[in-house]
This record gives C-alpha cells, sequence and structure tokens, in this order.
C-alpha cells in the first residue's frame, strides 16, 4: 500500500471572517482528486478553527496551528490539547520553525508536545528543518536527525505523525530547495528512520515538503520518491492552493 499524498495548508495569523469565508469557499468548490488520493488538511488560526470546521467540505479536515505541552491549566494565552479534543479538531501543527526561533521552542519541549497531542489521540504534522546558516556549514542532515530523534524518543506509535522537511531559509523567502535538494534530505530522514526507528515506519510515514510551495512547482517536487506532499503556507491562502492539491495526480 503506498503513502497517500498529504497536502496541509498553513494560513498562520492570517485572516478575518470574510477572508476566511472568501478562501472556504474556493476550497469547497475546487475539482481535486478522492480521499483515496490525496489527505487535505488546513490550519487556519485558533478564533476560526469551529467556523471553518462547520463550513468545509466533509473530504478536508482542520488542524491547529499549536498546543500546548500538557494539560491545560494556568497558561495564560496556550490551547490544550483537551480542547482540541471537545472541538473534535484531529490534528494539530507542532514544532514549526516560526515557534522554534521566534518562541525558542528546543528539540524536546517539541517532542514533549507532539507525544502528549498523540496521547490525546490527535493526529500531529510534526515540522523540522535547518536555516541558511545551518545549510551552507553543512549540518542540514546533522540538525533535521537531532530533530526527529527528540519526537523518536518520545513516540512509540507513528501511525498519526506526519513529518514536514521545512527548510527554514525557503519560508516565506520564495526560494525553494530544487526537487534534487529537496528529495536528498526526504531519503536521508526515511533512512534515518529506517535505522533508528524501523523499517515498516519508515516506509509509512509520510515525509512532506515545505517552503515556498506553490503551484507552480509542486508538480515537480511531487514527483520524487520520496516526497509525500507539502505543508503550504501563503500559497494556503490563494486559489492556487487547489493546483497543489492536484499535483498529488503525479504519484499515481
Amino acid at each position: 500500500m503506498g503513502r497517500k499524498f498529504f497536502v496541509g495548508g498553513n494560513w498562520k495569523c492570517n485572516g478575518t471572517t470574510e477572508e476566511v469565508k472568501k478562501i472556504v469557499g474556493t476550497l469547497n468548490e475546487a475539482k481535486v482528486p478522492g480521499e483515496d488520493v490525496v489527505e487535505v488538511v488546513v490550519s487556519p488560526p485558533y478564533v476560526f478553527l469551529p467556523f471553518v470546521k462547520s463550513l468545509l467540505r466533509s473530504d478536508f479536515h482542520v488542524a491547529a496551528q499549536n498546543s500546548w505541552v500538557r494539560k491545560g491549566g494556568a497558561y495564560t494565552g496556550e490551547i490544550s490539547a483537551e480542547m482540541l479534543v471537545n472541538l473534535d479538531i484531529p490534528w494539530v501543527i507542532l514544532g514549526h520553525s516560526e515557534r522554534r526561533q521566534l518562541l525558542n521552542e528546543t528539540n524536546e519541549f517539541v517532542g514533549d508536545k507532539v507525544a502528549y497531542a498523540l496521547s490525546l489521540g490527535r493526529k500531529v504534522i510534526a515540522c523540522i528543518g535547518e536555516t541558511l546558516e545551518q545549510r551552507e556549514a553543512g549540518t542540514t542532515l546533522d540538525v533535521v536527525s537531532e530533530q526527529t530523534k527528540a519526537i523518536a524518543d518520545k513516540v512509540s506509535n507513528w501511525d498519526n505523525v506526519v513529518l514536514a522537511y521545512e527548510p527554514v531559509w525557503a519560508i516565506g523567502t520564495g526560494k525553494v530547495a530544487s526537487p534534487a535538494q529537496a528529495q536528498e534530505v526526504h531519503a536521508a530522514l526515511r533512512k534515518w528512520v529506517h535505522d533508528n526507528v524501523g523499517a515498516e515506519v519508515a516506509a509509512s510515514l509520510r515525509i512532506i515538503y515545505g517552503g515556498s510551495v506553490n503551484g507552480g512547482n509542486s508538480k515537480e517536487l511531487a514527483s520524487q520518491p520520496d516526497i509525500d506532499g507539502f505543508l503550504v503556507g501563503g500559497a494556503s491562502l490563494k486559489p492556487e492552493f487547489v493546483d497543489i492539491i492536484n499535483s498529488a495526480t503525479v504519484k499515481n
């Protein structure tokens, strides 16, 4: 059984009620492959999660952009995984580079967050990736392996994990890792999982790419054997997100 293509849309800190209605309207009208070919998940800001869930077509799902590392309580401004359970939000994005860099989330902290969300039955898009300085220093594989190890140290069942490789230097910059560069890292990550977690997990784990993916480059990236989909930032707010979803057909 092949790995089902996965396309996530991270809306980040964007949107008004009217803008959200427009984005969802475009998605609801889109002609895309069925759920047997591609899994589509969109991640609006927290305040819009129930609204988007109520409007969105039933074959697309929603994700939170973050959740707290343990049970809720006196953590002002945080959202707990228990709340996601209560609102029936199936997915959550954890370890995004913006949270690692801007909010100083460590590899170990991200690993704990992933484990806690999974323990409450949430599905996790776990993000990893290197900075430009790290790539230029030739430490890309060391960095992403360490980030993955911190997750692997806390996770025993990978069935509900999608690993998102997002080179930090390519997020929102317009720079994109070439298909060959992206494939090289994806293949190395799969080998790391094979050697350190197990062959079965390595074969089934979806490793998706993020970093200035758009309607123009998605098909070429999708054609790479170890790229199982995308986590899309800015382009997920635009009609071209539909083209990115449709790039799943190159796997067939």
